[in-house]
């Protein structure tokens, strides 16, 4: 259909229908069969039953996702960040401050390793198999700092276009869901105990949801020490992507548009964890705020 306004010609159909918001989802506009819907609800919940793993989770959001599909898309995009940052913000109710600040200057120098090497190793392989520039830049940056939230935080600041950003968060989000399942097995196999595990799955495990997810199955310890480690790793977000936005746009017309986001909600963590530590008679209650924090990461992982 062709029309005319104002002396202008356009080829766009007139009767376009806008994208389907989140609050219709769950309206009548939901092309979704009324079964599909009832079943992804039902199995949503379950996952926050006690006896449900971080693995049995992922996979079964896989396992939807790859057969039926999803039947509440924009809902899901809408609050899985936000559900996974007040997850971490609760599991500060199970920590001890004193504990966290031991743990985090342990994993400092780790972590600014790790990082160094993780950057230099990606990019110097990425020339080597000759991989998109921007494409391999991503992925060095999702595995050196934290995943899917450093990709999508150096993504517009390089001005990556959207098919190398799947790419990327692709090979990260496949390996994190490799990892959840074969370290708890791997760190029994090689006797780590919960100290050692918790450092090697926060340095080596891309995103905070699955470092936290394999860590829980491995013990409270190491859950408390990768959990940390894993936040002070992802500070790193904002100094890397200013550098890298600088570097990467260096002699371009063009500048990087993107600013990366702050991580508040590891100050909420802290401050979680400084509430219960200095006044003890909330433990209690914090207990419960920790549990519900796990049962509510699993979901994040479904």
């Amino acid at each position: 259909m062709t029309t005319s306004i104002q002396g202008t010609t356009s080829n766009q159909p007139t009767n376009l229908k806008s994208p389907m918001s989140w609050r219709e989802e769950f309206g009548s506009e939901n092309p979704a069969n009324i079964m599909l819907r009832l079943a992804f609800l039902i199995v949503a919940c379950a996952t926050l039953l006690p006896f449900v793993s971080p693995g049995v989770a992922l996979m079964a959001g896989i396992a939807l996702a790859l057969t039926v599909g999803n039947p509440y898309p924009q809902t899901t995009a809408r609050v899985v960040t936000p559900l996974l940052q007040i997850s971490v913000i609760g599991l500060g109710a199970g920590m001890n401050l004193v504990e966290v600040g031991r743990a985090g200057v342990h994993g400092f120098f780790y972590t600014v390793i790790g990082i160094s090497l993780t950057m230099a190793l990606g990019l110097t392989m990425g020339w080597l198999l000759r991989t998109a520039r921007n494409i391999s830049l991503l992925v060095t940056v999702g595995t050196a700092i934290c995943g899917g939230s450093a990709i999508a935080a150096v993504a517009p600041a390089i001005r990556a276009k959207n098919y190398e950003v799947s790419v990327a968060l692709a090979t990260v989000f496949f390996l994190n869901a490799v990892a959840l399942f074969i370290f708890p097995p791997l760190g029994h196999h090689f006797g780590l105990d919960q100290m050692q595990f918790g450092v090697w799955s926060a340095l080596a495990i891309h995103d905070t949801s699955s470092v936290v997810g394999a860590a829980m199955q491995y013990g409270a310890r190491a859950l408390e020490i990768a959990t940390t480690i894993k936040l002070t790793r992802a500070l790193w977000i904002v100094p890397v992507t200013i550098v890298i936005g600088m570097l990467w746009n260096r002699g371009s017309e063009t500048k990087g548009a993107g600013k990366a986001k702050r991580p508040w909600f590891i100050l909420g963590f802290l401050a979680m964890a400084a509430i219960v530590t200095w006044i003890p008679t909330l433990k209690a209650s914090a207990h419960g705020v920790f549990m519900g924090a796990q049962r509510s990461l699993v979901l994040t992982l479904f």
